[in-house]
């Protein structure tokens, strides 16, 4: 009687082993398919706007600064990121699909899904990798008080939330403007993008102004509960 409820016993727990790991693969699935094409889940490893709310309520609140003594050559890129690539040959290979490349770490084939317009890309040259928030936009933001090297690890930063691959189209329409002005034309991104926009300025201390505060609001309003 011993050994058959010791049986019995191990049964069950191999059960309940097996109904656990159907439960994670579920949840793990779930969250893949919440992510659009070619990009990494949220920079702070939470579905995107989990507890964004929060890191955007404690954002400092200033009006822009200016763009006295600005350049884009005050934040160096693209960084050599060894093994003959720098940082955007990095970012077309991490977002991109069946992605090839020659001996000088240029990507020669691949599929990238654009994520502000949603545009399927087989050119690697037809991408640009934006700044999710732009280099002009953090200078205005704080960054002008930086070192140029800190300015250079902000343009080069491969953490998963400042640079992303998309359309050229998207990139340029949106130029360096904040999220008041311009959002992706692709509404189903826009939880990410304010996630990921305040990743960053959260990461970097840079500040917001009260337009782009209300708007970062409203898009991570519509993240899922």
């Amino acid at each position: 009687m011993g050994a058959m409820s010791r049986k019995r016993s191990t049964t069950w727990a191999s059960v309940a082993v097996l109904i656990l790991l159907v439960a994670i693969g579920y949840y793990l699935t779930r969250h893949q398919e919440s992510t659009p094409p070619g990009q990494a889940p949220s920079a702070t490893g939470l579905p995107p706007g989990r507890d964004a709310a929060a890191r955007l309520a404690a954002l400092t609140i200033a009006p822009e600064g200016r763009m006295t003594g600005y350049s884009r050559d005050r934040f160096p890129h693209w960084s050599a990121q060894g093994d003959s690539c720098d940082t955007r040959e990095v970012v077309l290979q991490r977002q991109g699909t069946d992605v090839r490349r020659d001996a000088a770490c240029k990507a020669t084939s691949g599929t990238w899904v654009s994520a502000y317009d949603g545009v399927t890309i087989t050119e690697a040259g037809k991408l640009d990798i934006d700044h999710t928030v732009a280099l002009a936009e953090a200078w205005r933001s704080g960054a002008d008080k930086w070192t140029d090297e800190q300015r250079q690890k902000f343009a080069n930063d491969l953490g998963g939330a400042q640079l992303v691959a998309v359309s050229a189209t998207s990139n340029r329409a949106k130029g360096d403007q904040d999220p008041a002005k311009w959002k992706p034309p692709l509404e189903s991104y826009w939880c990410t993008y304010a996630d990921n926009w305040i990743s960053v300025k959260t990461a970097y201390g840079l500040t917001v102004d009260q337009a782009e505060h209300d708007a970062l609001a409203a898009m991570i309003a519509r993240c899922p509960a």
